[in-house]
């Protein structure tokens, strides 16, 4: 099963027809359009669970770039979201640090 980004989706652009969108490719497992969780509208972009990894890969060649509601559809292979494993708040600060460092645009010319 592969995971599918759907981004730059139109906010009033439903589950259905994201669905109906991807189903002329292959059989479509999950559809999510994903909401903000403090105004509870939706976000522009969802995520497309499709059983076969060869139909997901046909969708992502054929539908990205294409046009959903006067909208240019960017698609691609959804990536694992980084979890810290721990709950300790000086640990997740410390992690963000040493990311926030490693940027090269963070990083002082004298």
């Amino acid at each position: 099963m592969k995971n599918i980004f759907v981004g730059n989706l139109d906010v009033t652009t439903t589950e259905s027809q994201v669905r109906n969108l991807f189903q002329t490719h292959g059989e479509v497992a999950t559809v999510t359009v994903v909401i903000d969780r403090d105004t509870g509208s939706p976000r522009g972009f969802a995520f497309v669970e499709m059983v076969d990894d060869n139909e997901a890969d046909a969708a992502i060649k054929a539908l990205n770039g294409t046009s959903l509601e006067g909208r240019c559809l960017v698609l691609n292979e959804a990536r694992e979201k980084l979890h810290l494993e721990t709950n300790d708040v000086d640990d997740r600060r410390r992690h963000d640090r040493d990311t926030l460092d490693r940027r090269s645009h963070r990083q002082h010319r004298y």
